[in-house]
């Protein structure tokens, strides 16, 4: 048995691939064999024309944009990751969350996967096999009342499609896993505890003790590193992972405290 992961020749789309974990996925990827295309709402620069589409994916049709552009790059995928997400919701409780702020947070956490998995999947079932990875988050499981509410939900949504489309589409050929971090020590990661060290009057290490006591304490003592969930997400796409399909792996050192 080869000793050696690979995903040589396979062909892949990894949304928001231009920093934190989605770069690092885009990054090992292609060190491990695969084609890569990726998106986001700006072009980091150096990027190749042929390798990034500019996209706004919370509309629909920025997702028609990236459909096309893949296809049009490399034939059509046997992978697609997707790890856009995040949330822009006040603080502030639930009554803070206006109709707009709700409808912001599902469109970015759960309808460009949506609106993906619909274009691609028929191609994915047509030739017989593909993975598709959708990056939720303890959030669903552990909302922060302040602050998550809006962006918990839209991920626990994401959850249950991501379950109901596995069931459908696993008899076709098509795998469907879900990953959730928990919280990764990214560059915005290292703002936030940056910023929060400098109004405690702490260092950064307290920046992040402030952080991850705010989740109720990592068990394992630190965020995971990006390059950590990519590893996740690359054995899942691979081969090895042939019979996993439908479930979730929960990457938070430990910090869902419940089993």
């Amino acid at each position: 048995m080869n000793a050696f992961l690979t995903l040589k020749g396979k062909r892949a789309l990894v949304t928001s691939g231009t920093r934190g974990a989605g770069a690092a996925t885009v990054e090992l990827f292609r060190e491990l064999g695969a084609e890569v295309f990726t998106t986001a709402r700006a072009r980091p620069e150096g990027t190749p024309d042929d390798l990034f589409a500019t996209a706004d994916l919370t509309k629909a049709a920025g997702c028609a944009d990236v459909v096309e552009a893949a296809r049009r790059r490399m034939g059509g995928v046997d992978i697609v990751v997707h790890m856009l997400g995040g949330s822009s919701a006040p603080a502030g409780g639930f009554a803070a969350l206006t109709d707009k702020v709700w409808q912001a947070e599902f469109d970015l956490n759960l309808l460009p996967a949506v609106r993906l998995d619909r274009a691609l999947l028929p191609g994915m079932i047509a030739q017989g096999g593909g993975v598709v990875i959708h990056v939720s988050s303890i959030q669903r499981l552990l909302p922060l009342p302040d602050a998550t509410t809006a962006y918990a939900a839209a991920k626990a949504a994401l959850s249950t499609y991501s379950k109901s489309l596995s069931k459908e589409v696993s008899p076709k050929g098509v795998r469907v896993v879900r990953v959730s971090p928990g919280w990764i020590e990214t560059e915005s990661a290292v703002d936030l505890a940056t910023r929060l060290a400098r109004e405690a009057g702490t260092d950064y290490e307290g920046g992040k003790k402030i952080i991850m006591d705010s989740l109720g304490g990592i068990p394992i003592g630190r965020p995971a590193k990006p390059v950590e969930i990519a590893s996740l997400i690359a054995f899942l796409v691979s081969d090895r992972a042939a019979t996993i399909t439908g479930t979730e792996y929960v990457i938070d050192g430990g910090t869902v405290p419940t089993v």
